[in-house]
């Protein structure tokens, strides 16, 4: 049986809701804004609004940031559900959106999205137009699901039930080096060579020392007297002769200011996925740039 609801009843708009939600999630205005993309002032305007109109108290400020009252962790799970449902009927009309123009983002590393694809989405400006781009650089995995990106360029399998993934080749990872700083450690031949060596580190879960020390080099956490989550400034400390590197061989072996420390080393090999939500895979739009993109990368 279909309960009616009324909806005199219904005192806020989502717009208000949805303000609230992201306020709550990134713990401030400021941070809510950048994420909305609107001023932090409107922000506010809408948080308050939704509490003159609900009569209660959402946030409490603690120093620079909000933190929410009892009323507003209650209401933030139902409002939560709403956020849920309104990504499900965007991502629903997407699907059957059968125009060709439009736009349409694609997350990737900051490696693919300063390397890889310029070129490819400068081709694909000249083929359609139409079609506006916008690469989300993210080195974390970006949540198609909440629509955070289209189609997203990722290094593992998704398992998500609602994403489809086609594995469109495997790339290998190399350590690199400036020659500089090979001549500086006596010029490496072995895995032995390189005890003492300085490298980059990426990973604070341990990772990436367990990735090498499979391939024989034992090293420990002295080995790695940098870290940084950025590709970009990683493969500047490496060209500067910082310490050694690593990072997909197409790319590396391109760059003439580095060489491969140990060129007979083993690679770390790892898969390349393209990624979308199942439910855009009827949209003529990203179906054509899905169906791009895994033709361009499958060449390099």
């Amino acid at each position: 049986m279909h309960i009616r609801m009324d909806w005199r009843a219904v005192k806020f708009d989502w717009n208000k809701a949805r303000a609230f939600l992201v306020t709550a999630e990134e713990g401030s205005l400021s941070a809510a804004a950048r994420a909305l993309g609107m001023a932090q002032p409107t922000l506010g305007r809408q948080v308050d609004g939704l509490e003159q109109e609900l009569g209660i108290v959402l946030f409490e400020r603690v120093g620079r940031g909000l933190t929410l009252t009892p009323s507003g962790m209650e209401l933030l799970e139902h409002v939560r559900a709403m956020g849920d449902a309104a990504g499900r009927v965007s991502l629903t009309a997407l699907g059957q959106s059968q125009a060709l123009e439009g736009s349409i983002s694609i997350s990737a590393s900051e490696t693919y999205a300063t390397v890889l694809l310029p070129a490819i989405v400068a081709k694909l400006r000249r083929l359609e137009p139409g079609i506006q781009v916008e690469v989300v650089v993210a080195n974390h995995a970006s949540d198609l699901l909440r629509r955070e990106a289209d189609i997203a360029i990722r290094n593992f399998r998704p398992t998500e039930p609602d994403l489809i993934a086609r594995k469109i080749g495997m790339a290998d990872a190399v350590l690199y080096a400036a020659p500089s700083y090979l001549e500086e450690l006596g010029h490496p031949a072995t895995p032995y060579d390189l005890r003492h060596a300085s490298f980059v580190n990426m990973d604070r879960g341990g990772g990436m020392i367990k990735g090498l020390n499979s391939l024989g080099l034992g090293l420990t956490d002295a080995n790695f007297p940098l870290f940084t989550e950025s590709y970009l400034v990683m493969w500047e400390l490496v060209k500067q002769g910082a310490a050694i590197g690593i990072l997909d061989s197409a790319i590396g072996d391109a760059d003439p200011a580095v060489v491969r420390v140990l060129p007979d080393l083993e690679p770390l090999s790892f898969p390349i996925w393209l990624v979308t939500h199942r439910d855009v895979t009827t949209s003529r739009r990203i179906r054509r740039v899905y169906d791009y993109l895994v033709q361009e990368l499958s060449r390099k």
